[in-house]
């Protein structure tokens, strides 16, 4: 397990007023974090970087700017999905303190998502009028704490199916990096929680201070929320459980496909059972599934990133330019080079991916867009 504690001088820097000299900036920015078990890293320590980095001059992480505090139930340390432990953290504070509080998630417990006091606390902080941040599965605490009736919330593509089954009193969004729904603020998690931090430093400190963040990181710019998120989400509704086992193995394993038969060992069924269950579910095999799944992704690389046709045809899983360029013809009826943002991308005659999916709603914003 990794470990880490941050130095003591650091922690009662973070905890001690700046000094109060006449040309002190003042705390234009506190955010409370809260750490759920087996919480994701990554998007965490974008955003906590973020700040960090709009807080002071230069990387010197003073928080003068932005201020920041980690915190869990009891105040013990938090261990991420990943094995690091975060801390020292504090017990759950006031909420008056901060200007937003992030719940973050991670790993999805089998029972509920947070614990009871977690529950109160965010309960405490809507009431007081303190607006909630939920990054990856931080916004399923929130729901369980009643705070999310009717409101959108955006999950990532991969969580789409958990927050539908579980939790079926929200209006799921996966096809956006975040979403802001009034005083409730979503997001999908990985890198697109350093965008959202962004976007709330630049309307506390302004564009400049979130540009410098985001440079010092190595982000050209930031991202809006409503740009789609990278990995075309599934949308059709799936009954048998092993076609949407299958059909997620099949999604992570876009750039190197798995076979029919490698799928079937995996599930524990012959590939006859699987092949029948998919044209039951889907009207087609497998292997025609999954090729139809990686050129639509290519689809969505050609719409919405400046890669070649030689890099995209590699991610999505073929083995040279010219075999991808020739299924994606057969598929859409028209060359890759067609579906560029400098070309006018032809809308007649696209395939769909399932035989009940309209063919406009299944590639607006390139395919995307799971239905809800």
């Amino acid at each position: 397990m990794i470990t880490v504690i941050l130095p003591d001088s650091f922690c009662a820097m973070k905890h001690q007023a700046p000094a109060t000299t006449p040309s002190a900036p003042r705390v234009q920015l506190s955010v409370g974090f809260v750490l759920l078990p087996r919480f994701t890293l990554l998007p965490f320590a974008a955003f906590v970087d973020c700040l960090r980095l709009a807080a002071d001059e230069g990387d010197a992480s003073r928080p003068i700017r932005c201020r920041w505090s980690f915190m869990s139930p009891d105040g013990a340390d938090v261990v991420s999905s990943c094995g690091a432990r975060i801390g020292p953290c504090e017990p759950l504070g006031e909420p008056e303190r901060f200007d937003y509080v992030v719940v973050v998630g991670g790993l999805l417990p089998a029972g509920p998502p947070a614990d009871s006091a977690t529950v109160a606390y965010l309960r405490s902080a809507a009431a007081r009028g303190i607006p909630l941040v939920g990054l990856c599965t931080g916004p399923f605490a929130m729901i369980q704490a009643g705070l999310m009736h009717g409101r959108r919330c955006c999950v990532s593509w991969y969580h789409y199916h958990d927050l539908t089954q579980r939790m079926p009193d929200v209006v799921p969004v996966a096809d956006q990096l975040f979403v802001v729904d009034g005083d409730r603020i979503t997001c999908a998690g990985g890198a697109a929680a350093a965008d959202l931090a962004a976007w709330l430093v630049e309307r506390h400190l302004g564009r400049a201070w979130a540009q410098k963040s985001l440079h010092i990181m190595l982000i050209d710019h930031a991202r809006r929320g409503s740009t789609s998120q990278p990995q075309p989400p599934l949308h059709e509704e799936v009954e048998d459980n092993r076609v949407r086992r299958a059909i997620l193995l099949i999604e992570q394993h876009l750039s190197q496909p798995l076979s029919t038969e490698a799928l079937a060992a995996q599930l524990s069924v012959s590939r006859r059972q699987l092949e029948r269950s998919f044209r039951r579910e889907l009207g087609m095999s497998p292997s025609q599934f999954s090729r139809n799944l990686r050129l639509r992704y290519g689809l969505w690389l050609l719409q919405h990133t400046d890669r070649s046709i030689t890099e995209i045809s590699a991610e999505c899983g073929f083995a040279d330019t010219a075999h991808f360029s020739r299924q994606f013809r057969a598929l859409f009826e028209h060359p890759p080079t067609a579906f560029r943002p400098s070309g006018k991308a032809p809308r007649s005659g696209i395939a769909r991916i399932g035989p009940e999916d309209p063919a406009d709603d299944l590639f607006e914003r390139a395919g995307s867009r799971p239905r809800s």
